[in-house]
């Protein structure tokens, strides 16, 4: 798949109960604009070059009518990560045309007229893919990220780290000192060990605990059975 090295720590958690779930609407809507992204991400305390950033990730995958409404991939290669998404997206900024999905979706799609397309399927961007291009503070890191892939693999790692974060608040050790975590019973897991050992008992109610007897039993049955051979 390809792309930078992400650094990030672990540590989120679940609130104790569902009344602090931010409720359900609050994930971008494709079929906007440049203020709904900002709405959307401000709130977590991204920037624009941060939005931009983040939008690269629509090098992967595809979009799914049966799900957002949308169709189609943004890019020719949608399993190899890399600045594509931005490239496509200038390259063809004037031949992007309207298209509106039997769902009544509308979204932006492009074909090479001079290609032979038999059996191809189209390249497609959403609202807000667009938006990228027509705001003015958008517009100059696509230009960036399109022309220097190093620069966005390094600004993508950086946020995409601080979007799996949101959230976990450590003190100057390192420890998640989320309230949930000292409320409500949760621990953050301990580091793992950097050398390999035998798992110990793992409590009541755990495999490792349940299979300790039998284990037991199994090593008692091996010293008979070599205790006969004597």
């Amino acid at each position: 798949m390809g792309g930078p090295e992400v650094a990030w720590r672990g540590g989120r958690t679940d609130f104790a109960d569902d009344s602090r779930v931010p409720p359900r609407g609050r994930l971008p809507d494709g079929a906007k604009d440049a203020a709904h992204l900002r709405g959307v991400f401000y709130r977590m305390g991204f920037d624009d070059r941060e939005i931009v950033a983040l939008s690269g990730a629509h090098a992967l995958g595809r979009c799914h009518g049966d799900r957002s409404g949308f169709e189609g991939k943004w890019v020719n290669n949608p399993t190899r990560f890399s600045n594509q998404y931005f490239r496509v997206l200038l390259a063809n900024e004037g031949a992007w045309r309207r298209k509106r999905l039997a769902n009544g979706v509308e979204q932006f799609v492009y074909v090479e007229e001079d290609a032979d397309t038999d059996g191809e399927e189209e390249l497609m961007m959403l609202p807000t893919d667009m938006a990228l291009l027509s705001d003015a503070a958008f517009r100059p890191w696509v230009e960036k990220y399109a022309e220097d892939k190093e620069l966005f693999f390094e600004h993508f790692a950086q946020v995409f780290a601080k979007l799996l974060e949101l959230g976990i608040r450590r003190d100057a050790g390192g420890r998640v000192v989320n309230e949930e975590n000292v409320a409500e019973g949760y621990r953050s897991a301990p580091k793992k060990s950097d050398v390999a050992t035998a798992p110990g008992d793992q409590g009541s109610g755990q495999i490792g605990h349940e299979a300790g007897p039998l284990r037991e039993e199994n090593e008692r049955f091996r010293r008979r059975k070599g205790g006969a051979k004597l």
